[in-house]
Parts: C-alpha cells; sequence; structure tokens
C-alpha cells in the first residue's frame, strides 16, 4: 500500500510534474505511420498533457511541432500542407519541419522578420510502423537493438488503441502474469485467428498443451524477477509435473514497454503512452522471427475490435465491454469476448481514470509491480536531481541492448533457464533475420 502522495507523484505526467519530467526524457510513440498516409499527411496529437501537431511534408519528412502558432496562437492542426512545410491557415506563415518560419507573406516586402520566428520543434524517428517524438531536454537517447526495431519491416506490424485510464495502471497489466489464469481463460482450447486471442489459444512451444489449459490448471504460480540491463526480467514457472514446467519469460523495459510471447514464432513489444493524466494509447508492434507477416491481414483483425479514427475500441465502458452472462458462464471467464486486450482494458479501466493505490492490498504474485514502482520513483528522484536515468543508452550501449528474450514453453523441471536459452537460440538459428542476434 502507497500512499496518495507517492501515488500523484508516480501519475501525474503533465508540463512541470515529475513523473512527466521523467517520461519527457525517453522516446515516446506519437503516432503510427499509417496515420501520416493519404492526401493530408497530418493529425494533432496529444502527449502528457501537451498540444503538437504532426505532419510529413512533400519531400517525406516528419515535422512534430507546438500545435500553436507563434504569431496569435491559431491552430496549426487545421493549417495548409504546402511549400516544404505547414502553413497557418489565419494568416500564412509556412514553418518548416524544424519549426523555422520561412515566410511571413502579409508583412512588407523583404521583410526579415520571419529569420527571426522559430516554433518549438522535436526530434521524430520512424521506427517499424511507429512514430517516436523526444519532447524532453538535452539530447535523446539512442535506440536500443531490440528485436522488434532491428526486424525488416516485412516481418513486423504496428497497431495502437485507446484505453481510458492513467498510463501507470495499463503499464502495469503487463507486470503481473498472474492474472492471465483469471482473466484470459477461456473454456475451450481451440485456437483463434484473433491476433491477440490467439496468444493464450495457442499450444505452448514444446508441448501439445493449449495454453489456455496451462493457465486455467496450474493457476499458482511461481514469478521470479530480476533486474536486467534494460529494466526488469519476469519469469513465470507452472509446475506440471514431476518432470515439466510450463515457463514464460516477460520483460519490462523502462519507463514504460514490455515485451512478451505472443508464440513461438512472434513477440509483442506494447508501449503504454500518457494522452494525459486519464488517458493513454497502447501502441504495440508485432514481430516475426519466421515468414513474413500479412500487414493487411493483421490490420483487419484489428479493426473487428478497434474503431478509426481514434482507435477506440468497440467494446468499452459505455457498452459494458460487450459482456454476456451466458458467454461468461460457458466460454471465457470475462464475458467479454475472445480479445484478451479488451479484458485487460476492462481490469485497468475499472481500477478508475487514476487507481487510488492506497486502497490495494499487494500480494507475492505483485513482486513485479513492486520492483518497477521502487524503480519508477528512484528514477523520478534521479530525475528531479539532475542525475544519470536508467535506459538512456548512447550508440554503444545501445547495441548491447538486444532481444530480449521472451519464452513461452515447456522445459524439464530441473532445466528452466537452460531451456530458455536453448529454446530463443534455436528460434533466431531458424530465422532468416534474428540467427546473429542474441539476447541481453
Amino acid at each position: 500500500m502507497i500512499s496518495a502522495e507517492q501515488n500523484e507523484l508516480m501519475t501525474r505526467v503533465g508540463p512541470g510534474t515529475a513523473a512527466g519530467g521523467l517520461l519527457r526524457r525517453y522516446w515516446q510513440p506519437v503516432a503510427l505511420a499509417e496515420e501520416l498516409s493519404g492526401p493530408r499527411p497530418l493529425k494533432p496529437v496529444q502527449l502528457m498533457g501537451q498540444h503538437f501537431v504532426l505532419f510529413r511534408d512533400e519531400t517525406g519528412r516528419v515535422g512534430l511541432l507546438d500545435r500553436d502558432c507563434p504569431h496569435r496562437g491559431a491552430d496549426l492542426a487545421y493549417g495548409r500542407l504546402e511549400n516544404g512545410g505547414l502553413r497557418c491557415a489565419f494568416h500564412g506563415w509556412l514553418f518548416d519541419a524544424t519549426g523555422q518560419c520561412r515566410e511571413t507573406p502579409a508583412e512588407p516586402a523583404g521583410s526579415r522578420m520571419c529569420a527571426h520566428i522559430r516554433l518549438g520543434a522535436y526530434p521524430v524517428v520512424e521506427k517499424s510502423g511507429i512514430v517516436f517524438a523526444y519532447i524532453g531536454e538535452g539530447e535523446p537517447p539512442a535506440f536500443p537493438e531490440f528485436d522488434c526495431f532491428v526486424a525488416p519491416d516485412s516481418h513486423t506490424f504496428a497497431f495502437k488503441g485507446l484505453w481510458e485510464c492513467n498510463w501507470l495502471q495499463a503499464l502495469e497489466v503487463g507486470m503481473d502474469p498472474a492474472h492471465a489464469s483469471f482473466l484470459h481463460r477461456f473454456y475451450e482450447d481451440e485456437d483463434t485467428s484473433e491476433s491477440y486471442g490467439k496468444q493464450f489459444r495457442g499450444a505452448s512451444a514444446d508441448s501439445d498443451m493449449a495454453i489456455t489449459q496451462v493457465l486455467r490448471e496450474y493457476d499458482r504460480p511461481e514469478i521470479q524477477v530480476q533486474l536486467a540491463p534494460y529494466g526488469m526480467q519476469l519469469t513465470t514457472l507452472r509446475k506440471l509435473s514431476e518432470q515439466q514446467t510450463h515457463v514464460r519469460v516477460t520483460n519490462v523495459v523502462f519507463p514504460q514497454a514490455f515485451v512478451i510471447p505472443m508464440s513461438s514464432e512472434m513477440t509483442i513489444s506494447q508501449w503504454h503512452v500518457p494522452v494525459d493524466d486519464t488517458h493513454c494509447y497502447w501502441y504495440a508492434i508485432f514481430t516475426s522471427f519466421t515468414g513474413p507477416v500479412d500487414k493487411v491481414q493483421m490490420r483487419e483483425q484489428r479493426l473487428q475490435t478497434i474503431e478509426l479514427p481514434h482507435y477506440t475500441s468497440r467494446k468499452n465502458k459505455r457498452n459494458q465491454y460487450g459482456y454476456d452472462v451466458q458467454e461468461q458462464l460457458t466460454q471465457t471467464y470475462t464475458g467479454m469476448g475472445m480479445d484478451i486486450n479488451v479484458h485487460d482494458q476492462w481490469a485497468c479501466e475499472s481500477m478508475g481514470p487514476i487507481q487510488d493505490r492506497t486502497r490495494e492490498h499487494l500480494g507475492t504474485t505483485d513482486k513485479g509491480i513492486t520492483m518497477f514502482r521502487r524503480l519508477l520513483v528512484k528514477a523520478i528522484e534521479a530525475a528531479q536531481a539532475g542525475q544519470p536515468l536508467p535506459m538512456r543508452p548512447d550508440a554503444q550501449e545501445a547495441a548491447t541492448l538486444t532481444g530480449p528474450r521472451s519464452i513461452d514453453g515447456v522445459a524439464a523441471a530441473d532445466a528452466t533457464d537452460r531451456y530458455c536459452q536453448e529454446a530463443d537460440l534455436a528460434r533466431r538459428q531458424g530465422s532468416d533475420w534474428a540467427s546473429a542476434r542474441l539476447p541481453v
């Protein structure tokens, strides 16, 4: 149980807040690359309570600028994309992707006023179908060479969704391996084509036993948590017999991402990014270690549960997440369909817009959450004191941050560590792009 003051410290992310100051020192996903397609590649972006406009100019260059024109504050999200930049519709002032004002057409001929005007502009990088931005002070960190960032574009698929809750409670679902035995329990073991439902409805590696069967029949896992160069690694063990143990290795990448196995062929890297204190987007990169992914099919699967243009869930608090009592009695633990992302959304949103952690009672299976909160508070205090922060590598350090290993399989009971190493190595050796890349 933590105090109200600690809860405020960890959850509030607006300008001038402690946690907001920390998160601004890291790359943040701000859009899918697909959102900058079509006849007008521009979209307004809200990140940690600040408002920006993201656009792609005629040359393909992407810019992220403050949303209010420095002339008289008009909304640049309604500007015109032309002449190598974004032109304000109020008086025609033109800004390029660096924020430099290029034209002030209403001023007298020969005026050099524009040379002295610069709009707030922020570094952006496109990685595996996601546009990342850095809105903090100083130089941004280098990107780690994680699988999701170094895999060929043909082997990754990116998507996102909006949740109506604080970023931290959304992130903490990924640090709780025990909840899968209940929240994501299915009463049938057959596979499904749904991209998230498949995560627990297929079979574990090196086993014919469906993951759902493992989760529901072995619901008292042993959870091991250890620090890693990128954050934390969680190993969840479910003893199937005296000879066999189900092993699931997941990872938390500081400050707000996790990497988990979807199957023996694919991993999911997912960020929970604050829009403001009470809303967040999840951004996910699906990474295939075997063949190329069918991006069209995966997108169509996601659009069965996500509605554009804001990427909101079709099942949400306004329609009770599609809850069906008969389904809850016979098919799923929640009665909310087969998409486990909806299950997670309900769990996190049901805590309230910002969870009141003064009322919680953590158990032994919450050890990952407990460790992460300590890391988060320590990093917030370091940021406030101007001290070095975790997981802000330079280029040399970033090259050593590979993987991370994400495994779901069945091992000999006395050799789980060796199994994880061998299973990951076998997956990489069988991959046409990952064979030379071993994880940290």
